[in-house]
């Protein structure tokens, strides 16, 4: 005979931590041993991503490269989106977009020297629904920015990721993902410092060497 504690946990509506439930999939890295890892297993979608590094460079475009690649294509409905680059500390490098499969003709640049100027162009990409993705560098953003970039991300449909300093750890963030990456003479290592629905984890990241 079933008891009353057995039955309810059966019920769908029960959510048990540790289980993954069968909610909307991300958009997967193209790194199996990452995506495990992830909530949404792979990168969330419609939502604001935040990847923290020691200096650019360290890895952080080859861990997006794979998702880059898919969003440039036509989706099903034959739509085709921008991937926007905002405020990038150099110029990205056309033949290894190329070789990683990204259509630079779904590239667009964006230079912006001023703070706000990027926060505001990021926004507007997020929230047009003409974007696939939306790649931003912000030295400095506070809480109110980056809720707002959160927002337009969701109601653009757009995969949104904010490239921030390693100090800005220290500061809480609403991004559904947020990363830190560094490198060391050993090794590199991922950390998934908040993983909406999941858990944090670091990881060895050693797959993005060159």
């Amino acid at each position: 005979m079933s008891r009353p504690l057995d039955t309810l946990l059966r019920d769908a509506r029960v959510w048990r931590a540790g289980r993954r439930t069968g909610g909307p999939k991300g958009i997967a890295s193209g790194y199996p041993q990452f995506d495990r890892h992830l909530a949404t297993e792979g990168w969330p979608a419609a939502a604001l991503t935040e990847i923290l590094v020691e200096r650019p460079g360290v890895g952080e475009l080859k861990l997006l490269m794979p998702a880059l690649s898919a969003l440039s294509q036509p989706r099903n409905d034959g739509e085709h989106r921008w991937l926007m680059w905002i405020a990038p500390p150099h110029i990205p490098y056309a033949p290894a977009l190329s070789e990683a499969g990204v259509d630079l003709n779904r590239v667009m640049i964006v230079h912006a020297n001023d703070r706000m100027d990027v926060l505001w162009a990021a926004e507007q990409s997020l929230r047009s629904g003409n974007c696939a993705a939306v790649l931003a560098w912000v030295p400095r953003a506070q809480d109110k920015a980056l809720r707002r970039l959160q927002l337009a991300a969701a109601q653009g449909d757009s995969f949104g990721v904010v490239f921030r300093p390693v100090r800005g750890a220290a500061q809480s963030s609403p991004a559904a993902l947020r990363l830190m990456l560094t490198h060391d003479q050993q090794q590199r290592t991922l950390h998934i410092l908040k993983n909406r629905g999941g858990r944090p984890a670091t990881l060895n990241a050693d797959f993005l060497a060159p």
